[in-house]
């Protein structure tokens, strides 16, 4: 195994209209990356993703990929990696939910568990197996600092997101010696479209900057990256809060 990262040849990315994903599927295909496979339900997002890295001269395939159909998964990321070696594996697919809407119908509620933990842990078993056969390759899960501490505003999301940065630690120490990497990204709120823009705070982050921290991750080696770094020790503080007084902040 070299314990020096090259930039992946070939990228699957799980969740393939997520804003940073391209971010990520952009900078390395003006890099090294030739060959993507863009995961995702058929839109026409996918497609637009796809025509944004063709025209960086990649060689692009999209996959219909659920979450929610995990009876699916092995068949349909199987046939992928039997296309080829996979250097990297990018999960980067999510549901945010609304929170009140969730609290008040549990039905909606299990469909963002569902999604962001249930779908991640059979696609990552997958693709983490499919990886430990090839004996190299990268699996970079999109984790949030969300999961660090769930807050009464958006427990859902949060406790969803704890359950797959728990699940991708785990998952990592079981890959650790078969020439697999596993990296987790722990972001903060990050400015897209979806979440209009400018807003955020100064903790705040973007798709290009989630995608640079991915980059710079896997040439460290890292096991964990947080964007922007300083939330490491934010949410350490944070960690600490007694419960009474968490549960009071404005946060």
């Amino acid at each position: 195994m070299k314990d020096v990262f090259d930039n992946p040849r070939s990228l699957l990315v799980l969740g393939g209209t997520s804003e940073i994903a391209l971010a990520t599927a952009l900078r390395f295909a003006a890099r090294r990356t030739r060959t993507v496979w863009l995961a995702g339900r058929p839109s026409p997002a996918l497609e637009e993703s796809a025509v944004r890295l063709r025209a960086l001269g990649a060689h692009v395939r999209t996959v219909a990929f659920d979450a929610l159909d995990t009876g699916r998964h092995e068949e349909t990321l199987g046939r992928v990696f039997a296309e080829g070696a996979i250097d990297m594996v990018l999960l980067a697919f999510g549901v945010l939910g609304d929170q009140p809407r969730d609290e008040a119908d549990p039905a909606h509620a299990v469909r963002v568990a569902q999604t962001n933990y249930t779908g991640a842990v059979s696609a990552a078993l997958v693709c983490g197996q499919a990886l430990r056969r090839q004996g190299r390759g990268s699996l970079v899960v999109l984790s949030s600092v969300a999961g660090e501490r769930a807050r009464r505003s958006n427990f859902i999301y949060g406790s969803s997101k704890a359950g797959l940065d728990a699940f991708a630690q785990g998952l990592g120490d079981s890959l650790h010696g078969s020439g697999v990497h596993v990296m987790i990204v722990r972001p903060g709120f990050v400015r897209t479209r979806l979440t209009l823009g400018p807003v955020g705070g100064p903790l705040s982050t973007t798709p290009d900057a989630v995608a640079e921290a991915v980059e710079t991750g896997l040439w460290r080696r890292a096991e964990m990256v947080w964007v922007p770094g300083v939330l490491r020790y934010v949410m350490s503080a944070l960690r600490h809060v007694p419960r009474r007084t968490f549960r009071k902040l404005s946060l």
